[in-house]
C-alpha cells in the first residue's frame, strides 16, 4: 500500500528505467557493431564506446544497483561525517524486474501509489558526449536505443508508462525523421540533453534559428521536451582546473559539483531565450527534470539585468518568455515554496528519480515537502500539471 493517502492522482515527472546489456546493440546495424560493446576486465563487465572504455557508469550492464534512495540522508543531513560515496550508498541490490520491464513496473507503481510516470532511460545520458565529433554514429546509435525502447516499454504503456525516446539535434534532417518515427508510434515526451547541440561544425545552441524545424515539428506534435540532467561536456570546464579524462559522476569532487551542478541546465535555458527558440515558438514546452531548481532565480535575475541594458537583442521580455515556455522538477530538498512564488504553482513538477540512489526510496514522501501549500497546489505539483502537459486524463 501506498505510504501517503492522498486524494489526487500523482504523475511523476522523473521516473528511470535501467537497460539491459543490449539496449545499446541489439538493433545496430552490423556495420556499426563495433561502436558499442561491452568486455570484462578483472570480472568486471565495462561498457566501451567506439574503441574506448567509459567509467561514466561503474556497472552499464545494472545486474545490482544501489538501492532506491540510498542517498536520501545525504540530501537531507549533508555528510558532516566525510563518508565516501559507497559508504553513504551501502550495499547493492539485485536489480528488480520492475527496473527492467513496464509490467512489473505498472504492480510497482500500484503498490507506491504513483498514477503514472515519464520513464527516462539511464544508459542513454553517455551517447552524445562520447560522440560529438561524429553525429552521424550519434543519430545510428540513438535510434537503435529508440527502437529497443519502444519494443521492451513502448512509448505508452497502458496510458500510464510514459518512456521518453531521444532525440539528438545535430543533424536536422534526421533528427526530424526520428522525430516522425517516435510520434507514429505513440511517443508524448521526447529527451533531449541540455547541452550544445554537436553537429558537423563543432556545436551550437539549440536555440539558433538552424534547429527551428525540430522545435516547430515538437510544437505542432504537442511533445513535451524533457531536457533531463546528463553528461553536458560539462567536464571539459573542469578539466580546465582538474586534469580528467572523462566525467564521472560517481567520483565527484568538489569543485566538479560546483561547476557541473546548475551550468548545463542554466546555460541551455539561457541559450533558448537569448537566441530567441522560446520567442519563435510560444507554445513550446520543456521540461527542466534532474536539475534543481537553484539556477532558476539566478537565470532570472541575469536575464533582467542583460534585459534593461540589452532591450534590442530580444523581440520580449526574455524573463516572460522563460515562464511562458519552461516547467522546472526541483528536487525535493530544494526551497519549494520559493520556485513556487518565483514561477507558479502550474510551473512546477513533482519528480522522485526513481529507483535511482539519489531520489527518494519512497517517491510519494515528496508531498511531504509541500506543507504548507493549499491542497489544489499540491495537486498540480504532484501530477495535474504534468498531466495537462502530456494530454492525459486524470484517472477516475
Amino acid at each position: 500500500m501506498a505510504s501517503r493517502d492522498l486524494d489526487f492522482p500523482i504523475f511523476d515527472a522523473d521516473n528511470h528505467m535501467y537497460e539491459t546489456e543490449e539496449a545499446l546493440t541489439k538493433f545496430l546495424p552490423k556495420q556499426y557493431a563495433k561502436a558499442i560493446e561491452y568486455i570484462d576486465i578483472k570480472g568486471r563487465t565495462k561498457i566501451v564506446v567506439r574503441g574506448t572504455i567509459s567509467e561514466y557508469i561503474p556497472n552499464p550492464t545494472f545486474v545490482v544497483v544501489a538501492a532506491p534512495g540510498a542517498q536520501e540522508e545525504y540530501y537531507r543531513k549533508g555528510n558532516p561525517d566525510g563518508k565516501s560515496y559507497r559508504e553513504i550508498i551501502g550495499d547493492p541490490i539485485k536489480c528488480l524486474p520492475a527496473f527492467r520491464e513496464p509490467a512489473p513496473r505498472l504492480q510497482l507503481m500500484d503498490e507506491q501509489g504513483i498514477d503514472r510516470a515519464l520513464m527516462f532511460p539511464t544508459l542513454a545520458s553517455l551517447i552524445e558526449e562520447r560522440l560529438k565529433d561524429d553525429p552521424d554514429l550519434i543519430q545510428v546509435i540513438v535510434h537503435a536505443l529508440n527502437e529497443w525502447m519502444y519494443e521492451t516499454w513502448q512509448f505508452n504503456y497502458e496510458g500510464r508508462i510514459f518512456a521518453t525516446p531521444v532525440i539528438a539535434m545535430g543533424l536536422v534532417d534526421q533528427a526530424l525523421e526520428e522525430l516522425e518515427w517516435v510520434i507514429e508510434r505513440g511517443a508524448r515526451c521526447v529527451l533531449i540533453r541540455p547541452a550544445p547541440v554537436p553537429g558537423l561544425r563543432g556545436t551550437l545552441s539549440p536555440g539558433l534559428p538552424e534547429f527551428d524545424p525540430i522545435w516547430e515539428r515538437i510544437q505542432e506534435a504537442g511533445l513535451l521536451v524533457g531536457m533531463h540532467a546528463s553528461d553536458s561536456g560539462y567536464s571539459q570546464i573542469a578539466n580546465w582546473w582538474e586534469s580528467s579524462s572523462e566525467f564521472l559522476p560517481f567520483q565527484p569532487s568538489a569543485f566538479r559539483a560546483l561547476s557541473q551542478g546548475r551550468r548545463p541546465i542554466y546555460d541551455t535555458m539561457a541559450a533558448m531565450v537569448c537566441h530567441g527558440a522560446f520567442t519563435r515558438f510560444p507554445n513550446l514546452k520543456v521540461a527542466a527534470v534532474e536539475n534543481g531548481a537553484n539556477w532558476v532565480p539566478t537565470l532570472l535575475g541575469d536575464l533582467g539585468d542583460v534585459y534593461s541594458k540589452m532591450p534590442q537583442e530580444f523581440a520580449e521580455d526574455p524573463r516572460q518568455s522563460f515562464l511562458r515556455n519552461v516547467y522546472v522538477n526541483p528536487f525535493w530538498e530544494d526551497n519549494l515554496q520559493s520556485l513556487v512564488d518565483l514561477v507558479g504553482a502550474d510551473h512546477v513538477l513533482f519528480g522522485s528519480d526513481f529507483p535511482h540512489p539519489e531520489g527518494l526510496g519512497d517517491p510519494i514522501a515528496y508531498v511531504d515537502e509541500l506543507e504548507g501549500m493549499d491542497n489544489d497546489t499540491k495537486a498540480k505539483i504532484m501530477g495535474g500539471n504534468l498531466a495537462g502537459l502530456m494530454g492525459v486524463n486524470v484517472p477516475a
